[in-house]
């Protein structure tokens, strides 16, 4: 029987026994408050006085009250103790767990706000494989991760909190918090802890991605104009518009647009784009490249461009051509 069950039964036994007590008494005489009292006085086992002297009836019922009374009454307490002690006791280890196995992790996501803008960063990143673990100060929004999502409670300007989700060991940290100002209080607080990490930050207004950038966010994003560029895309160019949309976010496809390093000592640094025949060995179509010396992307890099070590392919491909440029890559 569950804990709850186990107290329902509980309560309803000590209900049933206080109106077997109360209507005994007034069987024997008593006014209603004063059957009700008794009862509650034998049943609790008090030691107040009896509120009228007892002849051998009143005598022989207390003592049948007692015996049923008292007993149930303690069980009643100590399944009502056990629920306290277990509730507590559960929570606490559950957050052990989660603790343990956010400390184990290594290449997660850090999510700072649990809005509609990082719950939806956080399912398309859950529905890519990624692990992520969630930060928010809202209890509210956290009840509705489920427990088995990582996921701590407690404000992300706090390096504490910042340092128990991970960050020594994140990939990428998302702050999309409520405000402007707490968002680039929380960049600076992780660009600090994590000079390398990236950090992509939500920039509420337009103003604010200066800011955000200067805080130390790798990219500061404004969710809202970049949905209002989509609609204009989507109505004048929609063919293009949806073939983005489809690499990038449906889930269902075989192929994705990705990014692939070079290392120092992959096969392919210091090497011509044409040398490297990308497509004939892989599969996977070149689509950009950004060299370290360089700020901007590069698309369609032509035949003779050169890449070092350190440069960033961005390629199209399903997973398995995807996987044979990354270990060309590595």
């Amino acid at each position: 029987m569950s804990s709850v069950r186990r107290l329902v039964v509980a309560l309803w036994a000590l209900v049933a026994v206080t109106a077997f007590g109360t209507v005994g008494y007034l069987l024997l005489g008593f006014t209603l408050l004063e059957a009700l009292y008794q009862t509650v006085t034998t049943v609790a086992t008090v030691g107040f006085r009896e509120v009228r002297p007892f002849d051998t009836a009143e005598q022989i019922f207390t003592i049948v009250l007692i015996v049923l009374g008292v007993g149930t009454a303690l069980y009643t307490f100590g399944v009502v103790m056990e629920s306290v002690i277990e509730g507590h006791l559960r929570q606490h280890l559950e957050r052990r767990r989660m603790d343990a196995r956010i400390a184990a992790l290594h290449g997660h996501v850090i999510i700072c706000g649990y809005g509609r803008v990082g719950g939806s960063a956080a399912e398309f990143l859950r529905a890519g494989g990624h692990e992520v673990v969630v930060i928010d100060a809202d209890p509210e929004r956290l009840a509705g991760l489920g427990s088995n999502a990582l996921h701590l409670l407690g404000n992300v300007n706090d390096d504490a909190v910042l340092r128990a989700a991970g960050i020594e060991h994140a990939r990428a940290v998302v702050v999309a918090l409520d405000t402007d100002a707490d968002t680039v209080y929380a960049t600076l607080s992780a660009r600090a802890m994590r000079p390398d990490v990236v950090i992509v930050s939500r920039a509420r207004t337009t103003g604010s991605k200066s800011k955000l950038e200067l805080a130390g966010a790798t990219r500061a994003v404004n969710p809202e104009r970049i949905g209002g560029r989509r609609l204009a895309a989507f109505a004048l160019q929609p063919h293009v518009a949806e073939f983005l949309d489809v690499v990038m976010h449906d889930e269902n496809l075989d192929w994705r647009v990705q990014q692939v390093p070079i290392a120092g000592s992959s096969e392919l640094a210091g090497r011509r784009v044409g040398d490297m025949r990308i497509s004939e060995r892989t599969g996977a179509l070149l689509l950009a490249v950004r060299r370290p010396a360089e700020a901007a992307l590069e698309p369609n890099p032509p035949g003779d461009l050169v890449l070092p070590a350190g440069t960033v392919l961005i390629a199209l491909g399903t997973p398995g051509e995807l996987d044979a440029l990354t270990a060309l890559g590595a």
